[in-house]
């Protein structure tokens, strides 16, 4: 049972009803809030751990009323990998990558959009509608079609194919558009209201924070509560950085951690792509505009992100920071992990590895500290950055002397 309060705008505090729907406030995101009190006398860690795995059982931390209402495809908990030779050859003792892309849809966002088409149907939703530049679009047509609604997706005409095709199976009607992900979103908020359309933009509404929040609830669970040290995530609309921010600071606020210490959050970023890296060196609020920006890390081609100054400040209080790796090496690091290690590791969550190499020789990251990278999405989805040639033979060629 949900212990939800209220949302509250990170424009001015402002507290605005939980039981009604809502994109932004004031042009800035809205945060669940919830009855801590409440949520401590309802359940402790050992029951949520007693229940049946993946991000539903952390409800009294969720914002569904009725679970009746849950729009699932089985969001199983996702392991969290000890990675030893892909430390070593970085120079890093204990480092650890939390796979996403075994959940449905293979990415991350299959949590935000469990979470948001749940409470869109709770609230007397139909129809929904969003921009994407990689998962997002194929993850809300998934949940969209699970829940009955009609769905509406708007893409950059170089998304990756995959994601492409994905939208169209699910039964969203998609249209490539010839622009970037900030222009895709302003098709979705100008035709709304004639539509009648809800928008699932990124932080545009309430809920996909919070589903994205249970990576961090679920990350201390496996960490039997004692936080790592540090923690890379690839950021575009820093959706996931935020929100995990947030369920630490709530089971901090619950007692439920084993000491007071937090991960330092590292936002990372391409260097073709990197609007907070900036703004974090000059001490900005918001990140910087970008024009055009390309990289092949598509879920992190984000020229302005509406929640930037949240990811900012998430980094800061945290002591972490933002950094970018090189664009030329985001193919070799996902290849790296995959010989190494087995891992499917995406683009974006590759350009992590570029910054964990950057950090560790700028001295930003210990070489003896625990570090948990987020793999955000499945390598197999991005068909453009693994394509290579194979040499061809005949059967009566092939020589052991080959191999």
């Amino acid at each position: 049972m949900t212990c939800i309060s209220h949302l509250e705008s990170t424009a001015d505090g402002s507290t605005l009803a939980a039981g009604e729907l809502h994109n932004v406030h004031a042009g800035k995101p809205l945060l669940v809030r919830y009855d801590l009190d409440a949520v401590r006398a309802s359940v402790t860690p050992r029951q949520w751990a007693e229940r049946p795995g993946g991000m539903w059982r952390y409800e009294e931390l969720l914002p569904l009323r009725d679970q009746a209402n849950r729009v699932s495809l089985g969001e199983a908990e996702t392991p969290l990998l000890h990675c030893p030779r892909l430390g070593e050859r970085l120079g890093i003792d204990d480092l650890w990558i939390k796979d996403e892309s075994r959940l449905p849809g293979g990415s991350f966002k299959a949590r935000g959009m469990a979470m948001a088409v749940s409470m869109a149907k709770e609230l007397g939703v139909s129809s929904v509608a969003t921009p994407t530049a990689g998962n997002a679009g194929g993850a809300l047509a998934a949940y969209a079609a699970r829940a009955g609604m009609s769905c509406y997706v708007f893409m950059p005409d170089d998304t990756p194919v995959v994601n492409r095709y994905e939208a169209v199976m699910h039964g969203a009607k998609s249209w490539l558009v010839d622009g970037l992900i900030h222009q895709c979103g302003a098709i979705v908020r100008e035709h709304q209201p004639a539509m009648g359309w809800f928008d699932m933009s990124t932080l545009r509404e309430p809920y996909r924070i919070e589903g994205k929040k249970t990576m961090g609830l679920e990350l201390a669970e496996q960490c039997s509560y004692e936080l790592p040290d540090v923690i890379l995530y690839p950021t575009g609309g820093g959706t996931g950085l935020i929100g995990m921010w947030k369920a630490f600071g709530e089971l901090a606020e619950l007692g439920w951690l084993k000491s007071e210490k937090r991960p330092r959050m590292f936002s990372c970023q391409s260097d073709t792509c990197a609007p907070l890296v900036p703004a974090f060196e000059q001490g900005l609020e918001h990140g910087v505009e970008l024009e055009n920006p390309e990289t092949k890390a598509a879920g992190i081609r984000v020229p302005k992100a509406l929640g930037d100054f949240l990811v900012l400040r998430a980094v800061r209080e945290s002591g972490g920071r933002a950094m970018a790796a090189a664009e030329e090496g985001i193919r070799s690091w996902m290849e790296l992990a995959l010989e190494l290690e087995g891992v499917p590791l995406c683009p974006e969550s590759a350009a992590c590895i570029g910054v964990l190499a950057k950090a560790l020789k700028e001295g930003h990251i210990g070489a003896k500290e625990k570090v948990v990278l987020f793999n955000t999405g499945a390598a197999q989805k991005y068909v453009e950055v693994m394509a290579c040639e194979l040499p061809r033979i005949k059967p009566a060629d092939w020589q052991p002397g080959m191999a």
